[in-house]
């Protein structure tokens, strides 16, 4: 494998070694479904897609897992101020996810497991972290004893020292005491009204870091390739995931991949998030734009950059997607059988910038200057070539999720086919009013069309349109 990731855990760039040849297991932290997916959520997935893509277009078995939390503080909390079951509300938030992860191309998982549905490997898992003498029981609730945690605070580069005068030396709401304010739960004892499921130390929950270690474990073995997830859950979530896996005995993640965060304009690099009020759901922008072009928004910058969402981030990705987008329509309607030629896209740059730390943005370079070498080939009326290139821009374009053709829904050809019928007859009205130089009735249509954001090109080689 070429294929170098940034890994959180040496601050380096490293190859990624699969444990098994040819096989490749991932574990990302999902979402915990208490409310509508925002663009920072869709923001990790499709960085996480394109490295799933990348991975399946490289020839490796993919195993991506990435789980849902239904049940935590927030969801009961949120589902008890909406009179709702906190299982319903997190079974129809869960589903908004879905539909959002469908809507912008994101491959389906190959596990989606749930915390509801782990509850008997969550208590096995810390029957054996106490049975190792790194865990304690405390009034119904169980807590991890880091400092038997050898290289706690490794990960995200923390001292357990400096670390112990912030940290709150009560865990609020729970109901046993703690023999170190750094210490966490890995079980909570049941609160009334609350739900609770039957353990070893009386009814509860699990705590929420303990949740991904037995759930990464249970699919992907107690060693696995990849551990991935946002820069806000270095610590303390996979820190503490570490710590507890390790405590089992377990050798865990191999390579830890983070994404940067999508920020909000104007807000002094404050991250978007639904608990700090400056979240923009998916379900709002879709009304705004197409998913391609919020697919293109949320993917075109590297997963480790911060992202700072604004209303300029939509109109730049509209712009750019159409330009691919014209390219597709019009090379694929010219090179109709037409046997291809020499190829003028550079297959070979996209996969050296992917191989090299998911380089999207070099990827899109690629893409680009094949769009525009493919423009030249069309308006030279160099078809064979032409199609050469537009085969390799689509086949880039398929990896990043971003073929305009693909990207149809089902149905939706047969739509574009009206579409392109209704322009064409537009297109030969106006060609039929020039050759009477009828110009006025030429530029109405030119006009009418235009208003409907249609922009008509005439080309040495023919009338074109685009989307305005």
């Amino acid at each position: 494998m070429t294929l170098r990731l940034h890994d959180t855990a040496t601050r380096a760039l490293r190859p990624l070694e699969p444990l098994q040849p040819g096989r490749v297991g991932v574990y990302t932290c999902g979402p915990t479904v208490q409310a509508r997916p925002h663009v920072g959520h869709l923001r990790s997935a499709i960085a996480l897609d394109v490295l799933h893509r990348w991975l399946l277009a490289s020839g490796y078995e993919v195993v991506f897992v990435r789980n849902v939390t239904d049940v935590d503080d927030k969801i009961i909390h949120d589902a008890a101020h909406g009179d709702e079951p906190w299982w319903a509300l997190a079974t129809r938030m869960e589903r908004a996810f879905t539909q959002a992860y469908d809507a912008v191309q994101c491959l389906p998982p190959t596990v989606t497991p749930r915390v509801t549905g782990s509850i008997p490997s969550i208590t096995a898992l810390i029957e054996r972290i106490i049975d190792r003498g790194h865990a304690y029981a405390s009034g119904g609730d169980v807590y991890l004893a880091v400092r038997t945690a050898e290289g706690y605070g490794a990960l995200s580069g923390q001292d357990p020292d400096a670390l112990r005068a912030s940290e709150k030396a009560v865990a609020h709401g729970h109901t046993g005491e703690k023999r170190d304010p750094l210490d966490f739960a890995l079980w909570k004892a049941a609160k009334e009204g609350e739900p609770s499921w039957p353990s070893p130390w009386g009814p509860g929950r699990p705590g929420w870091h303990i949740e991904c270690s037995a759930m990464a474990v249970d699919v992907l073995g107690e060693e696995f390739d990849l551990h991935a997830g946002g820069l806000d859950l270095v610590f303390p979530h996979h820190e503490n995931e570490v710590a507890q896996s390790r405590c089992a005995g377990h050798p865990f993640a191999r390579h830890w991949l983070h994404h940067g965060l999508v920020t909000v304009a104007g807000g002094g690099g404050e991250k978007m998030s639904k608990s700090l009020g400056n979240s923009t759901t998916v379900e709002d922008v879709l009304r705004q734009v197409r998913p391609q072009v919020l697919r293109y928004a949320l993917g075109a910058g590297h997963y480790r950059s911060q992202l700072e969402w604004s209303p300029a981030t939509l109109g730049d990705a509209e712009a750019a997607y159409g330009r691919i987008e014209t390219f597709v329509r019009n090379a694929t309607e010219a090179t109709r059988g037409v046997q291809p030629g020499e190829s003028q896209a550079s297959w070979a740059d996209f996969a050296a910038a992917l191989d090299d730390d998911l380089g999207v943005p070099q990827a899109l370079a690629a893409v680009h200057t094949g769009v525009r070498a493919g423009n030249a080939l069309l308006d030279a009326g160099d078809l064979p070539r032409l199609a050469a290139t537009l085969a390799d821009v689509r086949r880039m374009l398929a990896v990043l999720a971003l073929d305009p053709v693909e990207q149809w829904p089902a149905g939706a050809s047969d739509l574009t086919a009206v579409v392109d019928a209704l322009v064409a007859i537009a297109v030969e009205a106006r060609a039929d009013a020039r050759a009477r130089k009828d110009w006025e009735r030429a530029d109405a249509v030119r006009d009418r069309l235009k208003a409907s954001g249609i922009v008509l090109e005439d080309t040495p080689t023919g009338v074109r349109w685009r989307l305005s």
